[in-house]
């Protein structure tokens, strides 16, 4: 498909260690035409980590989208009335901003941006990135599972041994994902062999 004249929401939330990750993956939308709209929790903005500075994430989304951030709800909300988005998709999506889109909560800028695309019946993609997505978060991702709208980037355990409950998205598939999303479909296989070691 053309990503030409197409609108992408790309939202980040906690998870710093896949931030390297997906940073190619945002050029892949940018390289193919799509105009990306760089959307984050206040974590990012606020916190550094060992995996590198709030100021660096940052300074690397603007780079790579040539847009202004987006990271308050208020700066979100328009994305509802203004149907800006033809796609959403959150990678990485923490087990927290899991947990909250299951149980409509609106408390960032990627939940509320979320809220916006559900409200418009437009695609919301979802990149898994927690510790305990076979855990307590299991039910939250089965609840999403079955959500009208809400599609993933196919995800599997990245360390059964030393972590059985973590789930992983495969974040070089972001894009095809969004693609099938585009289409009213989930990528397939969704739940993929995805070891790191």
């Amino acid at each position: 498909m053309s990503w030409q004249g197409k609108t992408v929401g790309y939202a980040l939330s906690g998870s710093h260690c896949t931030f390297a990750e997906v940073m190619p993956q945002i050029k892949r939308f940018v390289d193919a035409g799509a105009n990306v709209i760089p959307i984050v929790s206040q974590t990012i903005m606020m916190t550094d980590t060992r995996f590198g500075t709030s100021a660096q994430w940052q300074e690397q989304l603007k780079s790579i989208t040539g847009n202004e951030i987006i990271s308050t709800i208020v700066q979100a909300e328009p994305l509802g009335p203004s149907k800006l988005l033809d796609v959403l998709i959150i990678a990485p999506c923490t087990g927290n901003t899991t947990s909250k889109l299951a149980n409509a909560m609106t408390d960032s800028a990627v939940l509320m941006a979320a809220k916006a695309q559900m409200r418009n019946q437009r695609p919301v993609v979802l990149a898994v990135s927690t510790n305990d997505g076979l855990g307590l978060n299991a039910a939250n991702i089965a609840k999403l599972l079955n959500a009208k709208y809400i599609y993933f980037v196919p995800f599997g355990q990245d360390n059964p041994q030393q972590k059985p409950n973590s789930l992983v998205a495969r974040m070089d598939l972001a894009l095809e994902a969004c693609e099938a999303a585009l289409e009213s479909r989930q990528l397939q296989p969704m739940i993929i062999e995805r070891f790191n070691y």
